[in-house]
This record gives structure tokens, sequence and C-alpha cells, in this order.
């Protein structure tokens, strides 16, 4: 269940269910609007996040018949 959450729900929530503050926020960041920065940085935070759960919970485990 922990690993649902942080592979799924957490990018869930980070990129829709803060959209609406995200959009009200009007000041650039390097030039780009916030918005924009906003979702380049969780197709990066989401690869973290999916990384995290490959490295806790499924690095360890071997598939059957390798070695």
């Amino acid at each position: 269940m922990f690993k649902v959450l942080i592979g799924l729900v957490t990018p869930f929530i980070g990129v829709l269910g803060l959209l609406p503050w995200v959009v009200s926020v009007e000041r650039p960041v390097a030039g780009v609007p916030f918005a924009y920065f906003w979702m380049f940085s969780w197709f990066l935070l989401t690869s973290g996040c999916l990384y995290l759960c490959y490295r806790w919970f499924d690095a360890g485990t071997q598939r059957a018949g390798t070695q």
C-alpha cells in the first residue's frame, strides 16, 4: 500500500490536486510561467517517486529463473 502511495498518489496530488493553487501563482520562475515550471518539475519528481518505489520495494526481489 505504501508503494502505491509513493508511486501514484503523490504525483497525482502534486499535478492535479494542487493545480488550482498553481494557476493562481503569476510569478515567473527563470522567465517561465510558474504553471509550466510546476508541470515540468513534476515530470522529474514523478520519475523520482517511481525510482524510489523500485529501489525500496522491488529491487531486492529477483524474478523466477534469473540469477
